[in-house]
């Protein structure tokens, strides 16, 4: 091999540290942790910030509270959020999810 084609002996492996939130991703836990006044103010800004539909934000934000790395960044609002998550579940029979798993 060349030297302009041999692998770099000194390079380091890629960080094995916890997971890392994308930049999206941490925009859409600031904007979960925000209170809106008015109805339909979130998902305007949602479409605005984002440039998501509000669908879209919400499948995301739903897999965002099973993350590591979105407990870790946002402990408080993923802690909160799952506790709802479960309370509906629990209240709302029909819903997928652990409450109702055969």
């Amino acid at each position: 091999m060349s030297a302009s084609t041999a692998p770099h002996v000194d390079a380091e492996p890629p960080a094995r540290g916890p997971a890392r939130l994308s930049e999206r991703d941490r925009r859409i836990l600031a904007l979960e942790a925000r209170t809106y006044r008015y109805v339909g103010a979130k998902e305007r800004r949602i479409r605005e910030e984002l440039g998501m539909t509000p669908t879209a934000y919400f499948v995301r934000l739903n897999a965002l509270l099973s993350d590591p790395a979105a407990l870790a960044e946002a402990p408080a609002l993923v802690n909160r959020l799952r506790s709802l998550r479960t309370r509906d579940r629990e209240e709302r029979p029909g819903l997928p999810g652990p409450a109702h798993a055969a």
